[in-house]
């Protein structure tokens, strides 16, 4: 079993199931939308990003690209999420169906990643 491997699955997957969490819901209620999921959303995406760096095939590239639209929409959705927290009382429906489209976003992104990842997993041959 290659460990590179396992953590590279391990943390797309991750990344993904944290962008889901964070957006399934209402899409303008926000008490069904953690602060914390989507900054560990982010958090997790950008671990997967650096590991995504070393890899130097075509599928890596678009490993790679899928997985840096999805930490910038992530991170557009954590900044208008932190300005409309820090300006209004509760956050209006408005910018919560923002956050979460945002997020919305990201997780095709992360999705396609993951079916990357599986296309590739099911393409290896043993040697």
């Amino acid at each position: 079993m290659n460990m590179e491997k396992v953590l590279f699955g391990f943390f797309v997957v991750f990344a993904a199931t944290l962008n889901f969490g964070f957006f399934i819901g209402d899409i303008a209620d926000p008490n069904l939308h953690s602060g914390i999921e989507l900054y560990s959303a982010i958090v997790i995406g950008l671990v997967a990003t650096v590991l995504k760096l070393g890899d130097r095939t075509q599928i890596g590239a678009i490993h790679l690209a899928t997985s840096l639209v999805a930490d910038i929409q992530l991170i557009v959705a954590a900044v208008v999420f932190t300005v409309g927290q820090a300006t209004m009382n509760p956050i209006s429906a408005g910018v919560m169906s923002t956050v979460v489209s945002f997020s919305g976003g990201a997780l095709l992104a992360n999705v396609v990643s993951v079916v990357l990842l599986v296309i590739e997993t099911s393409s290896f041959r043993r040697r």
